[in-house]
């Protein structure tokens, strides 16, 4: 539940994967980040770029789990729909 709350950024090259989860709020968050919704295979059925504070955003039918990213981590990388990615946890903080 708590996710990023509490943090003053997202370093760069990090992430949070968070599982199931089908929305994000961002109520109380300091900072906009980009999120990436998945199906339960990893495909990417949704992105939500520059997602400011005090927004909401639903990942919509098909999306399971998501992956909250510095924001222009999506436009730096070229991530859209229907991509497949292959997720592995660094096991970090």
């Amino acid at each position: 539940m708590k996710g990023l709350l509490g943090r003053r950024d997202l370093a760069a090259g990090r992430g949070l994967l968070i599982d199931p989860c089908t929305s994000v709020h961002m109520f109380f968050m300091r900072f906009p980040i980009d999120v990436v919704y998945m199906d339960n295979r990893d495909g990417v059925v949704k992105i939500s770029e520059n997602l400011q504070p005090w927004r909401l955003s639903f990942g919509g039918k098909g999306a399971k789990r998501v992956i909250e990213l510095p924001t222009g981590t999506v436009r730096e990388s070229g991530l859209a729909a229907g991509i497949r990615l292959k997720v592995a946890s660094s096991g970090g903080d």
